[in-house]
């Protein structure tokens, strides 16, 4: 049996954009994800953290800020062929990371997947304790009230994240995802 290559994250770049939205549009299409512009991405590419497979990028996630306090991730997405190895635990446990050195007091996150993140410690709640959000996005979107995506949250503290086993290391946190 072939091993896999590693896969490793970094910060993306506007040189990615191109890839990203490839990315994000192949996900659109399962209806997982809400569309971006080329432009938005290329824009935003340094938001992206990005997860890379033998110089091929496999995954990524925007950390998005909603307020001087929330920030959402945003635009996770793994390629078919690399989920079931824990790419979008790595990228969403990197962007809480960059979200409590930034500042930031919760992570946010929109989903039609709840229990994918209610395992890495979020918790749906009501879209509107997420104002940020609603009022940032949501009263544009074309499916404001009658959403099927469920809020979900995290605390970024770090006697929460100790109790349940997260915020590795800085040591551990740079090695690269096995």
């Amino acid at each position: 049996m072939r091993q896999r290559a590693r896969i490793t994250l970094r910060t993306g770049d506007a040189a990615d954009a191109k890839k990203l939205y490839g990315l994000i549009q192949a996900n659109l299409e399962e209806g997982h994800l809400l569309p971006r512009t080329l432009s938005e991405l290329t824009v935003r590419a340094n938001r992206f953290v990005v997860a890379v497979r033998a110089r091929t990028i496999v995954g990524c996630a925007e950390l998005a800020p909603l307020s001087p306090h929330v920030a959402e991730v945003r635009s996770l997405a793994v390629d078919a062929k690399a989920r079931g190895a824990r790419v979008g635990v790595a990228i969403v446990d990197e962007l809480r990371r960059r979200a409590r050195r930034e500042g930031f007091e919760k992570l946010c996150a929109f989903t039609h997947a709840p229990s994918y993140f209610i395992h890495m410690g979020f918790s749906i709640v009501p879209h509107l304790w997420l104002t940020e959000k609603v009022f940032t996005d949501c009263v544009k979107c074309p499916h404001f009230r009658q959403c099927g995506q469920y809020a979900m949250v995290v605390p970024l503290d770090v006697a929460f994240d100790a109790e349940r086993g997260y915020g590795l290391p800085a040591a551990a946190a740079a090695a690269p995802v096995a």
